[in-house]
């Protein structure tokens, strides 16, 4: 039981030295069936951890797409492909994320409107037009913001 407990304790100080052997060290624990040997505060921790990164990348992606979204439709004298691209490319991120986390698509759903908002601001700041310029609401729906095809028009 001592062995144990001071294996246990060593993957606890593991984890406080080199996080990256911690992880490899931790999963190689779980392989082999020595659960009892498992950092299991910080192994909880770090998918948890995983789980918010997940939904900030989904914020992040969905704010990125937004904002180009808002560019494009009110700044047509200055559209550019590198807003296309930006567009195309986070697009495509949102749908990875979906296909291998479907879930996430309910959190989309959650957080549209507020990432809306945070687009419509940096819209403004980037643009230099006034806030009031965009609109409160979303002038693009969800599906819109993830179809592939979809470019506003003036």
């Amino acid at each position: 039981m001592t062995t144990q407990l001071s294996s246990a304790t060593n993957t606890i100080n593991l984890y406080n030295r080199d996080y990256y052997l911690w992880l490899s060290h931790t999963a190689q624990l779980i392989k082999d069936g020595q659960f009892i040997e498992v950092d299991v505060v910080n192994l909880i921790e770090e998918i948890e951890d995983m789980g918010r990164s997940e939904q900030r990348a989904i914020e992040s992606n969905l704010v990125i797409v937004l904002l180009h979204l808002l560019k494009y439709k009110y700044q047509p004298e200055k559209r550019t492909n590198s807003w296309k691209s930006s567009i195309r490319e986070h697009r495509r991120r949102l749908r990875k994320a979906f296909a291998t986390s479907p879930s996430l698509k309910r959190y989309f759903e959650e957080v549209f409107d507020e990432c809306y908002q945070d687009g419509r601001e940096q819209a403004a700041d980037e643009t230099g037009l006034p806030l009031d310029t965009f609109s409160t609401g979303s002038p693009f729906t969800p599906a819109e913001v993830l179809n592939p095809d979809y470019l506003p028009q003036n």
